[in-house]
């Protein structure tokens, strides 16, 4: 396996490109399902997850193709109704194909998930929406088997607590339901309302994405038609989170500022200047970085996939942090893998970590468990003193576009180390 190995030290400096955002393009590709025809998808990055859902697509019978960072699906041979484990269980985002499955055919079988071992996350209400449009659902050998055969009828769904990947699937599943759905207690992430404006563009009535209320009318087919994939906020803050730990100076490009809101309000406390412009942030890093207290939220409070980066931030401030991971548990594993590089961290009640600035990080040979875990051995190892080696960098693959590259052209000591 690959392994990412940094020699820490320098200050990051100019200007990084920002990708198409992995958890906007995963469902407008899964909504391709849903029609009969053409779809085409420009900005798509390159990275494993991508990969992973064009194999699962084209084992159903769908024709695809990717290039450019343009992914093109043709979904009218889909034949094949079942995503099978093998090809579900790298990616959580699997579960996304089967709301569009039974909208458009009234019946699918798909694996149960797998994913980043970052917490449970289960999927009991994509289940209970689709059993509220009228769907019959088993569980049986590990595979979700669903059921509309006269078709799903529009109703009421509320969510427990919001749901990204829930209120995806069922903003899909109820596109072709008959009648209206409102989806209540709806996520409202940026991505949510870039698969609502793909929806509308292939004919879809959807309103109110973005918002905790959600209004479908249910139309009888979508049609084909070419969307774009919103810049990867995550991607973003992860730049800007490493500016500021290197005291660096960085303009990121081909980004949403206003889909960051709480990451440049913390960035801020920490003593970094941001300056924002209507596709670009720059960052300056402040030689004296201070601590600062976060709470993950939903959107759009503080991302959780930001919450490991700016661990890595504070290892180096000033004071004590205090992290609270309020939406995954099982989110806190990096810290031990900081911990061996001098960190001083203690975790309290599973989901509070308190963390006491030092001097400086060693470098260390250091494991990712995660995807955004990943990101933050990075930004460690970009501020520590000496070499350090990340492993299981696979994780890192499923979520950032050549991020070594991106990294190096700003001046880090980075390089990929090939097995």
């Amino acid at each position: 396996m690959d392994k990412i190995q940094i020699t820490g030290g320098r200050q990051l400096k100019g200007e990084v490109f920002i990708s198409g955002a992995k958890n906007a393009a995963l469902p407008l590709i899964a909504s391709s399902i849903l029609v009969d025809g053409v779809c085409t998808f420009e900005n798509v990055p390159r990275l494993m997850d991508i990969s992973s859902i064009r194999l699962l697509l084209e084992d159903l019978g769908a024709s695809c193709k990717f290039e450019d960072h343009t992914f093109v699906v043709d979904g009218s041979g889909i034949d094949k109704l079942e995503a099978e484990y093998e090809l579900v269980r790298k990616m959580r985002a699997s579960i996304l194909v089967l709301g569009p499955l039974v909208a458009r055919f009234g019946k699918a079988k798909v694996s149960m998930p797998g994913g980043c071992a970052i917490g449970a996350r289960p999927v009991n209400m994509h289940l209970s929406g689709l059993e509220a449009l009228g769907a019959t659902i088993t569980i049986a050998a590990g595979y979700i088997e669903a059921t509309a055969e006269n078709g799903l009828i529009g109703n009421e769904v509320y969510f427990d607590i919001p749901t990204v990947t829930g209120t995806e699937n069922l903003m899909m599943a109820a596109a072709l339901a008959k009648g209206q759905t409102k989806l209540r207690n709806a996520a409202r992430e940026p991505e949510i309302v870039c698969l609502a404006d793909a929806l509308n563009l292939m004919g879809a009535k959807i309103s109110g994405a973005g918002t905790p209320v959600i209004t479908i009318e249910g139309v009888n087919r979508l049609q084909g038609a070419t969307c774009r994939v919103i810049p990867d906020r995550i991607e973003t803050g992860t730049f800007m989170v490493a500016a500021a730990a290197t005291r660096g100076d960085v303009i990121v490009r081909d980004c949403v500022p206003d889909h960051l809101g709480g990451v440049i309000s913390k960035l801020k406390a920490t003593g970094a200047m941001v300056k924002t412009f209507e596709d670009r942030i720059h960052i300056k890093g402040s030689e004296t970085i201070k601590n600062i207290d976060i709470k993950t939220l939903p959107y759009p409070g503080f991302p959780t996939d930001m919450q490991a980066q700016f661990m890595a931030l504070v290892t180096i401030a000033q004071g004590n942090s205090m992290i609270h991971e309020s939406i995954f548990e099982n989110r806190f594993i990096h810290a031990n893998e900081l911990l061996r590089m001098g960190a001083d961290i203690k975790i309290s009640g599973g989901n509070i970590a308190n963390v006491r600035g030092v001097s400086h990080l060693q470098g260390a040979p250091v494991m990712a468990s995660d995807l955004r875990a990943s990101a933050s051995l990075v930004i460690a190892g970009l501020i520590a003193q000496g070499t350090t080696v990340i492993s299981r960098v696979y994780h890192m693959d499923r979520g950032y576009e050549t991020i070594e590259k991106k990294f190096e052209a700003l001046g880090a000591d980075i390089k990929r180390i090939s097995s």
